[in-house]
């Protein structure tokens, strides 16, 4: 069965139990046929790893990802052109590139930097931190959900200096930034809102609100499971959940949610790669999945 089928199927049902006009139900048809390809369906991009997660990619289409489980553990770079190649040992459940230039990566109390111009060679940033996701601001600050502490984590990556920016959220997880780095977005594992913040220049987090409302399984109508996310050129915002790629614009309104492959998970990553950053990374177990679209990813590194 083709992506843009059920999708369409998706979003209609979406929009209906919101508003049971027609006009609903073609709002987010539109919505998501002008993201998607039409006829087009998801392509296995890499198999055969341990468990994939931290999707994250750079200005020239290179996609990062950590493979967590196995012999074959570390993080990883997905060339336009299909090439892998392993940058280092060691699992970490994230990875972001940063206006500097470097690979940043958490996991295991730890965040890293690569200099992926000298060969990818390890620089330790920071120590003893609960990680999950992460996100790296123009300004030179690393966000890092810390889920257990109900956490969000910055890190001056210059210093290294620790704070703690925000906490409540019950499971803060997948994170990322608008396009113009003025907005930083938590999802919440554990509920059913992406949490909106504003920047500082000082790198602080002000303005908090639950800014969009991810849909839930009916078994769990108050858990929607939001992980990664990533954001386009235009400032929509891609979730990953129990029930797919669930999409929203700027204002938070939902536009529709693109099933996962054969409908399984676990769904845990997104992220846009490839030559124009015209491809949608997800990651689903062992294997990277990805499929074309009619936009583009946001500059990972804006200056």
């Amino acid at each position: 069965m083709k992506l843009t089928f059920l999708v369409l199927i998706l979003t209609a049902c979406a929009a209906f139990a919101e508003d049971p006009t027609p006009a609903a139900a073609t709002r987010a048809d539109d919505a998501l046929s002008s993201i998607l390809v039409p006829g087009d369906d998801w392509q296995i991009a890499v198999d055969g790893l341990g468990f994939a997660d931290g999707l994250s990619c750079d200005a020239q289409g290179n996609l990062y990802f950590a493979d967590l489980k196995g012999d074959n553990a570390g993080v990883y770079r997905l060339a336009p052109d299909g090439t892998k190649t392993k940058l280092a040992s060691g699992g970490k459940s994230g990875t972001r590139v940063g206006t500097d230039g470097r690979l940043y990566a958490c996991g295991g109390k730890v965040l890293v930097a690569f200099d992926l111009k000298s060969g990818a060679q390890e620089t330790p940033v920071a120590n003893n931190i609960g990680t999950n996701d992460l996100a790296v601001s123009k300004q030179g600050f690393v966000y890092i959900t810390d889920t257990g502490k109900k956490q969000v984590t910055r890190i001056n990556a210059k210093t290294g200096e620790v704070t703690a920016a925000d906490t409540g959220i019950t499971a803060p997880n997948g994170i990322g930034l608008s396009p113009d780095h003025s907005t930083l977005y938590v999802s919440d594992y554990g509920g059913t809102n992406v949490w909106a913040f504003k920047l500082q220049p000082d790198g602080s987090l002000t303005d908090k609100k639950p800014l969009m409302t991810m849909k839930a399984p009916e078994n769990k109508p108050t858990v929607a499971a939001g992980d990664g996310l990533t954001v386009d050129s235009a400032g929509r915002v891609y979730v990953t959940t129990a029930l797919g790629v669930q999409v929203f614009d700027p204002r938070g309104q939902n536009l529709g949610i693109i099933k996962t492959p054969g409908g399984k998970g676990p769904l845990v990553s997104t992220g846009f790669a490839g030559k124009d950053l015209d491809h949608l990374y997800i990651a689903c177990g062992d294997k990277l999945y990805k499929c074309k679209t009619q936009v583009k990813g946001a500059n990972p590194a804006p200056r």
